[in-house]
This record gives structure tokens, C-alpha cells and sequence, in this order.
């Protein structure tokens, strides 16, 4: 086993811990869970919802719905997988909600928002001292980000958690609820649309 899935291994079983204790009772257990998993949730969010007010909210919404829900939990799927499928979940409902107003993307350049680890989202790597280099990798990355806000939103779904999270097929499979040969075909298609809506424009 490498060093990377003991890792994984580790940070699995002291959720599980986290939650059998939950469950018996102790409240601070949930907020260790919080602390553990609240940057991803974030991000997840920002990443479907592009504003960071909706993307805040949208977490909160996460770990409300995860806390009601927490003492059903049945260990069928990782913690962090489950409150990926909550955390899904609500964010297509808010897209759909009509308090939800689309919002095309107007964030500064100087504060582009946080992406995973508090990057800005999908920024492009660049040792490049250059002003020049650094503003038109942002560039870059706004007319990536307003491409994928852009797609449908199932494609869009494919889109952020298999190339922006990093999820594996299994975990998007448990997340979904399709089976492989549709995510796989899905993500696909996406990939396409997403190429055909920059093609010409970077």
C-alpha cells in the first residue's frame, strides 16, 4: 500500500471514529467532521455555484442536511463520498431555486476566489515573474471557469467532479448513482462540449 492510500486509509477510519461517536452521543464529534471536510465542501460548492456568498450558503445547507442525517449513516460509503452526493445535491437545488439568480463571472482579477486548498479556481500553474504572464493566466482561467458554468448542468456535474475534484469513477459511480459506462460516456461528452466552447477562444 503506498503512502498516499495509508493516508486515505487513516483519514477514513477517524471519520468512522468520528462518527460512532457522534452517534453515541457526543455532539463535538460532528464538529470535528466539519473542520475536517469544510474546504472541500466549500469548494465543491463555489466550483457549481461561481459566488461565494451562494457557495458559503450552500455549505452551511451541507452540513445542516449532514448533521439531521448523520445517525442514519450506515458506512456503505466513505463519510467524505456521502457529503459529496449532500453537497451535489444541493447545489443543483439551489441552481434551481429562484432565489438563485445566475451570475456571470465579475470577480476581480486581484480576487478571483478560492479553489481547492484556497487556490483561485482552476488557476494554471506559473513560476513566470511577468505581470504580463500571471493576468493572462487568470484571463485564462476566467474563460475556462465561465465555459463550464456555461454547460448543461449534468454536464457541468461531470465536469467539476471528475476534472476539477479529482474524484475516481468509483467515487463519481457512488455520488450519481450511474453506473460506470454512463459516467464514463457522460464525462466524455462533457470533455467535448467543453473543448468545442474554447476551440477559437483559447
Amino acid at each position: 500500500m503506498s503512502e498516499a492510500e495509508k493516508t486515505t486509509e487513516r483519514s477514513i477510519m477517524e471519520d468512522i471514529d468520528l462518527i460512532n461517536a457522534f452517534k453515541a452521543g457526543d455532539k463535538t464529534a460532528f464538529d470535528a467532521l466539519v473542520i475536517r471536510h469544510k474546504d472541500m465542501v466549500f469548494n465543491l460548492c463555489y466550483r457549481f455555484l461561481g459566488d461565494l456568498q451562494d457557495a458559503n450558503d450552500a455549505a452551511q445547507d451541507v452540513f445542516i442536511k449532514a448533521f439531521k442525517a448523520l445517525k442514519r449513516f450506515r458506512f456503505e460509503s466513505s463519510f467524505s463520498t456521502w457529503i459529496y452526493r449532500i453537497g451535489v445535491n444541493t447545489c443543483k437545488n439551489k441552481v434551481k431555486s429562484a432565489e438563485h439568480r445566475y451570475r456571470e463571472q465579475t470577480t476581480s482579477l486581484d480576487n478571483p476566489g478560492p479553489g481547492r486548498d484556497g487556490d483561485p479556481p482552476m488557476e494554471m500553474a506559473d513560476e513566470s515573474p511577468s505581470p504580463t504572464v500571471a493576468l493572462e493566466s487568470k484571463e485564462r482561467s476566467m474563460i475556462i471557469q465561465k465555459a463550464i458554468h456555461s454547460l448543461p448542468k449534468g454536464k457541468k456535474k461531470m465536469i467539476i467532479l471528475r476534472d476539477m475534484e479529482g474524484l475516481s469513477y468509483d467515487e463519481i459511480m457512488n455520488i450519481t448513482g450511474f453506473n460506470l459506462g454512463t459516467v464514463k460516456s457522460k464525462i466524455a461528452r462533457a470533455r467535448s462540449d467543453l473543448r468545442g466552447m474554447l476551440r477559437g477562444v483559447l
